[in-house]
């Protein structure tokens, strides 16, 4: 994650746009079962499936894009070495096969990582999937025109980091080896036990090289999925996806419907009304990216029929007070440590819409076991905190009668980094004896200014999702002190450059066993949460109506997003 201004683009882009709009999540309907309205809970093949979104799939080019990016949408025409579990809750966050027979076949140090492709895959047109196939659709991610994909591979590639893509360089890749059609063999320049993870991205989709048209690739992409692209109207507000006759070899993708209507740029409150009255197409119609309000949940919380029409779920997403100790006073561990025990989480979780839509957070790792979770609170201050404790602390930094400090947000509405948020810390600091002053920006201002070294202010929100549920792509972008970036987007807000975590992360990063990885995780987790860089406020909790003709509703921990590739409509 050495490329942050890309990791933006998904984190605060798609992250809030489309994980906090859009929600990220876990467990299906309340009772977790495959039901939809109607009598018969047994999914059947055949229908057509409406999804209305916010955002619209722009960029349909495997190498622009995020496996979870669109909402699932891409994972039913792009298949990749691996991908997701597709199960409900925390069996989802789990990596399996998919174009390959494994999950990778690593050398002993975890530098060189080997795949075989499964017998008889073959494109939309019939012809053979092969492993020059996904070389080159690799390749093809690192041409500039093609930016905005995940920029893990130009880090972990052995020669990789000045690569420009096929169109420059016709020697290709050496790191990447395909000694024959059915093998692939990657040459990593330092260990990387979580190279399955990584082969679930995008970029891992094979492109055959004859079919590639660069840029205009998105308007007609080769499908390897159970799904091809028949239509895509004004860079994606209106993509028609249909039946790809020569998928097959797939384990995880059910693809019940014929069709796939996926209609973008809609208003919010437009999409849930349509999703509530389930008038007509709309009976069997989900939304991937569009989340409820307060409001909105409020009125179908009393309505037992769209109550039992409501997906919840939990991803991997942190928001939290992030401290420069750079900046005077917060170069005191003391006073990070006070407005730690000053904050009222309770007025915070009212401030993001109550209970139903955030769940109080100590701990940087989301409360996941994939993450490696470990519960700890090292500043323990109750639900509504202990302002007698935070005067103490300030009392022996040298601030007996208090002090005065500015909080930087965001003016956007988006509940994690807004005005609300921002009052409800102020007004729980005074208590303390700590007067906030608040400094509202615009959205893009709030950017540039919180992810530069040069300007990042000394107390300000923040907020972090992972691109795979690990304490990885978690903790090391936030608190590696190799990853931060001078010139350019840097996301290290406590700007820690601490040898033992940089030597923990690269120890964890070598083990292959991914539940001693998450082990390792958390406990480097309550070690850095212990220095007061961060003040973790709440995990966002999502709300999701679909259609009453729906079946078969997923939600896993990896995406929280309601995986299209499981449902079914009547």
């Amino acid at each position: 994650m050495r490329q942050p201004s890309l990791i933006a683009r998904r984190v605060a882009a798609a992250s809030v746009g489309l994980v906090v709009a859009a929600g990220a999540a876990a467990c299906g309907p309340e009772d977790n079962d495959a039901k939809g309205a109607g009598g018969d809970s047994t999914p059947h093949k055949g229908g057509t499936l409406t999804v209305l979104n916010s955002q619209p799939q722009s960029d349909f080019d495997p190498a622009r894009l995020y496996t979870s990016g669109g909402g699932n949408v891409p994972s039913l025409v792009f298949r990749t070495l691996t991908t997701r579990n597709r199960e409900n809750g925390a069996a989802g966050a789990k990596v399996v096969p998919d174009l390959a027979t494994d999950t990778g076949r690593p050398n002993k140090d975890a530098t060189v990582w080997t795949y075989t492709l499964k017998k008889g895959l073959k494109y939309e047109d019939g012809t053979p999937i092969t492993s020059a196939d996904i070389k080159y659709g690799i390749e093809r991610s690192f041409a500039p025109e093609l930016s905005g994909g995940a920029p893990y591979l130009r880090d972990w590639l052995t020669g990789a980091a000045k690569y420009q893509g096929p169109y420059k360089d016709k020697k290709g890749l050496a790191a990447i080896e395909t000694p024959d059609a059915r093998t692939i063999v990657f040459h990593l320049n330092k260990p990387e036990g979580e190279f399955p993870y990584l082969a679930t991205q995008t970029q891992f989709a094979p492109v055959p090289q004859a079919k590639d048209k660069g840029t205009k690739y998105e308007e007609h992409p080769v499908s390897s999925g159970p799904y091809r692209v028949v239509r895509n109207d004004n860079d994606g507000e209106h993509v028609l996806l249909e039946r790809n006759p020569h998928w097959s070899g797939d384990d995880e993708r059910k693809a019940y419907p014929d069709t796939i209507d996926v209609r973008s740029g809609l208003d919010s409150s437009v999409i849930n009304q349509r999703l509530s009255s389930s008038q007509g197409a709309d009976a069997a119609a989900v939304t991937t990216d569009t989340n409820l309000g307060p409001a909105e949940l409020a009125r179908v919380s009393g309505d037992k029929k769209l109550a039992d029409r409501v997906g919840t779920g939990h991803f991997g997403y942190t928001n939290y007070i992030a401290f420069n100790p750079k900046v005077k006073p917060f170069d005191n561990p003391k006073v990070r440590q006070a407005i730690a025990y000053a904050v009222d989480r309770s007025s915070v979780i009212n401030a993001a819409g109550g209970s139903a839509l955030a769940e109080p957070a100590t701990t940087f790792l989301p409360d996941q076991k994939s993450f490696g979770y470990t519960p700890y609170d090292p500043f323990p201050a109750g639900k509504s905190g202990n302002p007698a404790k935070a005067k103490e602390l300030l009392k022996e930094a040298g601030y007996k009668k208090g002090l005065t400090v500015t909080l930087t947000h965001s003016n956007s509405k988006d509940f994690e980094t807004s005005p609300e948020i921002a009052t409800a810390l102020q007004d729980a600091l005074k208590k303390a004896g700590i007067t906030v002053k608040l400094q509202g920006l615009e959205d893009n201002d709030y950017r540039d200014k919180i992810h530069s070294v040069k300007t990042e202010p000394g107390f300000f929100l923040a907020h972090w999702g992972a691109d795979w549920p690990s304490g990885g792509p978690f903790l090391a972008p936030i608190f590696d002190g190799r990853q931060i970036v001078k010139d350019g987007a840097n996301f290290n807000t406590g700007l820690l450059n601490d040898t033992s975590v940089n030597d923990e992360i690269d120890a964890i990063n070598k083990l292959t066993d991914l539940n001693a990885a998450a082990t390792r995780w958390g406990a480097l987790d309550k070690k850095i949460g212990e220095q007061a860089l961060t003040v973790p406020l709440f995990h966002p909790v999502y709300k999701r109506l679909y259609g009453s003709d729906v079946k078969n509703i997923v939600i896993s921990d990896w995406t929280g997003v309601l995986d299209i590739s499981q449902v079914a409509v009547k």
